[in-house]
């Protein structure tokens, strides 16, 4: 079992940047680590997903190009870089994890969430 805990949310306008972090309480090259958002009245969304092991990622269309998802083993830490924000980016963020992975992409369950930090964008 892996818990995670997400920081790095807040406000910002139209066209500027966050960095998000997700810290899991354990690191295993087999897990599958994945951010997902959710806006008020609107499903929750899969935004991008790292295969801890080989650094594999998959990216939703709407943030191709603007966001970067990475990890970093020694901190247990898996980031989304998240550039040229607009008001639609807005929401919660979740960090999401399932481990004994084989493959990794936004298609997976995922067993194990955090509790998200908010992300606000303003025009």
């Amino acid at each position: 079992q892996v818990q995670l805990a997400e920081s790095g949310g807040g406000s910002v306008q139209a066209g500027g940047s966050l960095r998000l972090s997700c810290l899991l309480s354990t690191y295993d090259n087999r897990y599958c680590v994945a951010w997902f958002r959710q806006a008020p009245g609107k499903e929750r969304e899969g935004v991008a997903s790292i295969f801890a092991g080989n650094a594999v990622t998959d990216y939703a269309d709407s943030v191709k190009g603007r966001f970067t998802i990475s990890r970093d083993k020694a901190k247990n830490t898996v980031y989304l870089q998240m550039n040229d924000l607009k008001p639609e980016d807005a929401g919660m963020y979740s960090c999401a994890a399932d481990s004994a992975a084989s493959w990794c992409s936004l298609r997976r369950d995922f067993d194990f969430w955090g509790q998200g930090t908010q992300v606000s964008v303003s025009s």
